[in-house]
């Protein structure tokens, strides 16, 4: 039972003394309200209404919810008025660092909705594939794209999953042979990420099982927009991001390598200074940017 409907259409009832006129106004049957009234008594355990054929009263209990419901509703609308106007004043600057590619691919779309809700907000991003300072930076919010963040002084938060995707392009595989298994990697031309964790090592799982594949990277660059235009000009295999590497794989431009044994996983973090109160700006750039869903099919 959704309490703040029901207390909502208890107080429409006594404050038109009918059940027809209070459904009228509710948009809903007389029926439906008057189940909603006996959901509401059973669940207080009390009666609340005295109804007969030609009239209506208020029990002693049924008046002192009456009342109460009406102080925590105002309260209630109150909040909300409060909170959505308070939204609408965010003001400021909110500067943000984030991964060049994750920032070209998935920020682009965000910022124009984010900057529209919050008018009033200035935005200062920079992007970088390093691992940037974000105290002596100055930014407000770093996004990082880590299999784990190291213990620090930062808070953070999680904000989806990215997975990885070990792929090639068509004429690599029709020149060079497709690798049957991750085994066979280290016979191919590999191309790496030098800000990765491992650069020349690749991790897979396969149910409960892990593989790890070492390699000399026949090429190593800082940035995967980078790597997946060198894959896409079939210059090797590599493992690029979901979100950089699925739209080549649905183009055809690329293809996807071991589906069945799942690349490594990373998390998109959310690192902030740590603060007793986390600033409003921070807070909903979080959030807005976690309610987009970053989780990716494996």
């Amino acid at each position: 039972m959704d309490v703040l409907l029901t207390m909502r259409a208890f107080r429409r009832v006594v404050e038109r003394n009918s059940f027809y006129k209070a459904a009228e106004d509710l948009a809903i049957t007389p029926a439906a309200l008057s189940k909603q009234i006996k959901q509401l008594e059973n669940r207080l355990g009390t009666l609340l209404l005295v109804r007969t054929t030609r009239s209506m009263s208020l029990t002693e209990a049924g008046l002192l919810y009456y009342q109460e419901a009406c102080r925590l509703l105002g309260e209630f609308d109150a909040l909300e008025q409060t909170v959505a106007a308070s939204a609408q004043q965010v003001s400021g600057t909110l500067r943000v660092n984030a991964p060049l590619s994750f920032g070209l691919t998935v920020l682009s779309p965000l910022l124009p909705p984010f900057m529209q809700r919050y008018p009033q907000l200035q935005v200062e991003l920079t992007l970088d594939d390093r691992v940037l300072d974000v105290v002596a930076a100055g930014f407000d919010i770093s996004l990082r794209i880590r299999r784990r963040l190291p213990d620090s002084s930062l808070s953070a938060r999680a904000l989806g999953e990215v997975h990885q995707r070990i792929c090639a392009a068509p004429d690599y595989l029709a020149q060079h042979g497709v690798p049957q298994t991750p085994n066979d990697l280290p016979r191919h031309s590999c191309l790496a990420y030098s800000l990765a964790e491992r650069p020349g090592q690749w991790q897979f799982t396969a149910g409960e099982e892990s593989l790890s594949v070492t390699f000399a990277p026949r090429l190593i660059a800082n940035n995967s927009l980078m790597l997946r235009d060198m894959l896409v000009a079939g210059l090797g295999i590599g493992s690029l991001p979901s979100f950089v590497a699925d739209p080549e794989i649905a183009a055809g431009r690329l293809v996807r390598l071991f589906p069945e044994q799942i690349a490594e996983a990373h998390q998109v973090f959310a690192v902030y200074p740590t603060r007793r109160h986390v600033q409003q700006k921070v807070s909903l750039f979080t959030e807005f940017v976690r309610e987009q869903g970053l989780m990716t099919a494996n």
